[in-house]
């Protein structure tokens, strides 16, 4: 390794190190995982023990605001738990309504659907979901569209890589749906949370991590701001000089 060679490395690692904490915190990390499986796998736990569709979503519903209020309590970001919160509500009142215990999982599963579509037809377009997604977490927001090809060309490739994922994930469970009996369904559903989602963050940090670095908005507007006001204050100490020498010109 030459001396040239070093600082090119430290600054890939530098730049992967970043790019795993940026994962880490839009994910939820290890944490999030958690709390999106929990009131699910309770929720299964139960219906297979007693068939009781009412005692298992009020266990999925309570273990969801539980997972809130630690959060709260520990003083932690709560978006993680919130979603987990709403997804777990949608699925009680439509298991509720229709009698199903079944249909506990239906609006997660369109949900996926829908994101798949989403990151597919955005990335079509030119903007993938991805990026608009990491963006404000790498602090570049929307500058990879036009200023940093290379960037953009990575965030198509996750966004690819998730679509792909999650579309592969729904055509095994759309047929579960309408086969499989509440219990078989809800063990393969649990089945199947973490591995899709662990594969697509994965994917992400191979195509982000061989990616250019991202371009720090933030730090270019500050550093404009802190030129304009070093201009301003050139110009007023200018004119402050220029004064009594106009005054003594003047006499």
């Amino acid at each position: 390794m030459t001396s040239l060679d070093k600082p090119t490395e430290d600054a890939q690692q530098d730049s992967r190190a970043v790019t795993e904490a940026a994962l880490f915190d839009a994910f939820g990390g290890v944490r999030g995982m958690v709390e999106t499986v929990v009131p699910g796998l309770l929720f299964v736990t139960i219906f297979t023990i007693n068939k009781d569709l009412h005692w298992s979503a009020i266990a999925a519903l309570g273990v969801s605001l539980l997972l809130v209020v630690v959060r709260l309590v520990m003083r932690d970001t709560v978006k993680h738990a919130f979603s987990g919160v709403f997804g777990v509500a949608f699925g009680v009142v439509f298991a509720m309504m229709t009698g199903n215990a079944k249909d506990f999982y239906l609006p997660g599963m369109l949900y996926t659907l829908g994101l798949a579509i989403a990151y597919i037809v955005t990335t079509l377009a030119g903007v993938p979901l991805i990026g608009l997604i990491l963006g404000p977490v790498f602090k570049e927001n929307l500058s990879w569209r036009t200023r940093n090809p290379g960037r953009k060309k990575a965030y198509a490739k996750a966004s690819w890589a998730w679509g792909l994922i999650l579309l592969a994930k729904c055509a095994v469970l759309f047929p579960l749906y309408w086969w499989a009996d509440t219990t078989q369904f809800g063990w393969v559903l649990i089945a199947l949370k973490i591995p899709p989602f662990l594969l697509a963050v994965w994917l992400t940090w191979v195509f982000l991590a061989k990616a250019p670095a991202p371009i720090d908005v933030f730090a270019e507007m500050e550093a404009e701001e802190k030129a304009e006001k070093e201009r301003k204050a050139a110009l007023a100490a200018e004119r402050g000089d220029s004064a009594p020498a106009r005054h003594r010109r003047e006499a």
